[in-house]
């Protein structure tokens, strides 16, 4: 049994990642106050890329985790001109870029014939001597580069939000457009900026999902942890380090199915498969009792802006 626990929490961190990763990058995006719901999509995106690049480039995983973040910030350039440019209502253009990143990537992962193909992707780097410690060795210095990168990356995007004059702009924006923009700010810019920036970790994510995680190419293979990530937002209330402490709560979720079979604990496979999206609809409930207490939602989260109105 020790071991079981033993295994269950030194994959945890590794599975935690993509939704640490996809709910920073929403974050960043819905801070300027435009509603992200493509994470799906892009995260789809970033896994192909991830895995294209690898296999194009002489088997380079941090090549092919930086083709991820691109294709990621790409297309979700196509977004941004939707619902910043064109004020395209974001619910719509965000579903709509999820099928549209579902239909790209099973075509061109077909065509190319990048489905199925197995990788060696990004290798455990043990910190030693820390890696010798007993268990807490395993569980916390016996992990990929990335893994190891997600606590600085979290640190320096909570610096840039809370601290830096760009990133309290940003969430003025966020706040109050029409303020920002007596005060001279761009609205259009900043948000620009957020949704491009937030989609390149999303990207990575997905890029981590296939390289790191996975180290395979299989259409569809994000299983809705996108759409987990857009829960986790709301259930973080909108600040990074809770939404770390959500993401550690669903890989530990995830990461328990396949100890429980190796427990020998007899639980249908459905219901154990399940278990992440049950998990987010309690803390859909969870969230929406709490929120009658009050809400960190930036006040101007999916309203498009136009220079010339005022409310």
């Amino acid at each position: 049994m020790q071991d079981i626990v033993i295994s269950w929490l030194a994959n945890l961190p590794s599975l935690a990642v993509p939704y640490a990763l996809a709910s920073l990058g929403l974050i960043i995006s819905e801070r300027s106050g435009v509603l992200s719901l493509g994470a799906e999509g892009l995260m789809l995106v970033g896994a192909l890329a991830g895995v294209a690049a690898y296999l194009s480039f002489g088997g380079h995983p941090l090549l092919a985790l930086v083709a991820a973040m691109i294709a990621g910030a790409f297309v979700s350039i196509l977004f941004a001109v939707l619902v910043v440019l064109l004020r395209v209502n974001q619910v719509i253009a965000g579903l709509s870029l999820v099928f549209f990143c579902q239909g790209l990537t099973n075509l061109i992962g077909t065509v190319a014939n990048w489905s199925n193909r197995t990788v060696s992707g990004l290798h455990v780097l043990p910190l030693y001597p820390l890696s010798e410690l007993p268990v807490v060795g395993r569980v916390l210095f016996t992990q990929d580069l990335i893994v190891y990168l997600t606590i600085p990356i979290f640190i320096a995007v909570t610096y840039f939000l809370n601290r830096t004059n760009a990133g309290l702009r940003l969430r003025a924006i966020g706040e109050n457009p029409e303020a920002a923009d007596a005060a001279g700010l761009n609205i259009y810019l900043y948000r620009f900026a957020a949704v491009i920036g937030g989609s390149a970790l999303v990207g990575l994510a997905g890029g981590y999902l296939s390289v790191g995680s996975a180290k395979i190419w299989i259409a569809g293979m994000t299983s809705g942890r996108g759409w987990i990530a857009v829960a986790l937002v709301i259930f973080a209330r909108w600040h990074p380090w809770r939404a770390l402490a959500g993401a550690l709560l669903f890989g530990g979720i995830e990461a328990l199915i396949p100890q429980v079979a190796a427990a020998g604990i007899r639980v249908p496979q459905y219901f154990m498969l399940m278990t992440p999206y049950l998990a987010t609809l309690a803390v859909m409930v969870w969230q929406e009792v709490r929120g009658r207490i009050g809400s960190d939602e930036p006040a101007a989260l999916g309203q498009p802006y136009v220079r010339e109105e005022r409310t």
